[in-house]
């Protein structure tokens, strides 16, 4: 990682902050934490790794602005609205993690984890985004049990399969932007001091269809793995005076709430973040 890579860095993350947080698609504490990640994320990685780390967060943005006034009445989720510092650390901060270890180590096996981690937090963002905006009530990953949408450990058949897609399209993009930095996971080379001469050829289809699906088979089970923990020891609390499960202290309506099952000081964050851990550690045993 060079200083004039990192400047590069900062200087575009800056202006897409900037741009976000004016479009009122990140709080002030959510664009400082965007700067800080697509900082180091261009540094360690340049064009490439920023490419994919943008197709997460482009579309995801579009997406959080379609049926705007709907999300507006799920008062019982986490959060909505801009997204803040936490959620950008932990959507971001195990894939920005990879890409420096990368830098460092020029293994490829860290950048398809980057690559990994975007995947689950695209799934799982789509997912949420596309399923919430259904008339199918939402049902528990577990219990099978009807959910409030918006709800975490809920799911529905119409966010599955945006999951599915967001998965398939980072894999898509990190394949096409990443290019030689893959190679030495689908050529019969032991080690590389740099890129592969033109000539040499794949090795079998087997190695490369496995690396074409480390990436979203690590998405989507990333984000598999955000439902299940999410019906499981994320925070659900009750509000007595509304009587409603919710995911907030206080509720929207004011009034305090309480634990009734997951693990105090587990949040929707905490979740994000280990479902994005998920994806980057299959991406990378896969790769």
């Amino acid at each position: 990682m060079h200083l004039s890579d990192v400047i590069v860095g900062a200087i575009v993350a800056g202006a897409i902050a900037l741009i976000a947080w004016r479009a009122h698609a990140l709080t002030r504490g959510g664009a400082i934490a965007a700067f800080v990640v697509g900082t180091l994320t261009y540094g360690a990685g340049m064009i490439p790794f920023t490419l994919v780390l943008l197709a997460f967060f482009i579309p995801s943005v579009m997406l959080s602005r379609v049926g705007k006034a709907r999300k507006r009445g799920l008062v019982d989720v986490g959060k909505s609205g801009p997204r803040d510092a936490w959620q950008v650390a932990a959507n971001g901060g195990v894939a920005t993690a990879c890409a420096v270890v990368w830098a460092l180590a020029r293994d490829p096996h860290w950048a398809v984890a980057f690559a990994g981690a975007y995947a689950a937090a695209t799934a799982d963002t789509w997912g949420t985004e596309i399923g919430t905006l259904v008339r199918q009530a939402p049902r528990s990953i577990l219990t099978f049990r009807r959910l409030p949408t918006g709800l975490s450990g809920g799911v529905t058949a119409v966010g599955t399969l945006a999951e599915i897609v967001g998965a398939l399209w980072i894999g898509t993009v990190a394949l096409r932007a990443f290019g030689p930095i893959t190679w030495p996971l689908t050529f019969p080379v032991s080690s590389w001091t740099d890129y592969p001469p033109v000539s040499l050829d794949p090795v079998d289809s087997g190695l490369w269809l496995r690396l074409a699906l480390a990436i979203p088979l690590g998405g989507f089970l990333g984000a598999l793995a955000d439902s299940v923990l999410g019906a499981t020891v994320q925070e659900l609390r009750h509000c007595d005076a509304c009587g409603r499960d919710c995911e907030t202290d206080p509720h929207a309506c004011g009034a305090p709430t309480r634990l009734v099952r997951g693990v105090r000081g587990v949040s929707n964050d905490v979740v994000n973040l280990l479902a994005t851990l998920v994806g980057a550690v299959v991406a990378f045993t896969l790769a």
